[in-house]
């Protein structure tokens, strides 16, 4: 039997997904959520040596937050977070059993509530909805890390 290469180990690592999943029922589970997003960011940090600035942490746990928040509200029954780093991004997903899709209101400053789609589109790079055979998924994309200049990632001065 041949051990694999030091470069060919490597490699098989980095190809792995770093993924986390659960499932939340109740609205009180919302923050539990946070704390999930908030523990996975801090051990890809700490174990596989990716940035994640402070500002994509927040950003993360007010995404889940939002998201997982809507979900239970809207649907019945649990929900599934799914968070899932590729590409220098956090993939944060979010299935619920109804079949509606969201509205997504435009901006209203007189509006009282509703702004949680509102908000999590405006901070990240990708928003996607998926009809399934059973609910719909809601995923988004976040750059994990800012740019060394200063400039926040994925984002340009105008």
């Amino acid at each position: 039997m041949s051990l694999p290469r030091q470069d060919e180990r490597h490699e098989q690592f980095v190809d792995r997904p770093i993924v986390v999943s659960a499932a939340f029922e109740g609205s009180e589970e919302i923050a539990e959520a946070r704390d999930l997003a908030r523990d996975f960011l801090t051990a890809v940090q700490a174990r596989h040596g990716l940035p994640v600035s402070s500002r994509v942490m927040g950003t993360v746990q007010l995404t889940v937050s939002e998201l997982v928040t809507n979900a239970r509200k809207y649907a019945p029954g649990p929900c599934l977070l799914t968070l899932q780093v590729e590409d220098g991004a956090i993939q944060v997903a979010v299935w619920d059993s109804s079949t509606t899709l969201p509205l997504i209101l435009p901006p209203d400053p007189t509006r009282i509530g509703q702004h949680g789609l509102e908000i999590v589109m405006a901070v990240c790079q990708a928003f996607t909805v998926q009809r399934k055979p059973v609910g719909k998924r809601i995923s988004v994309s976040i750059v994990l890390a800012d740019d060394p200049g200063g400039d926040v990632a994925g984002r340009q001065v105008m």
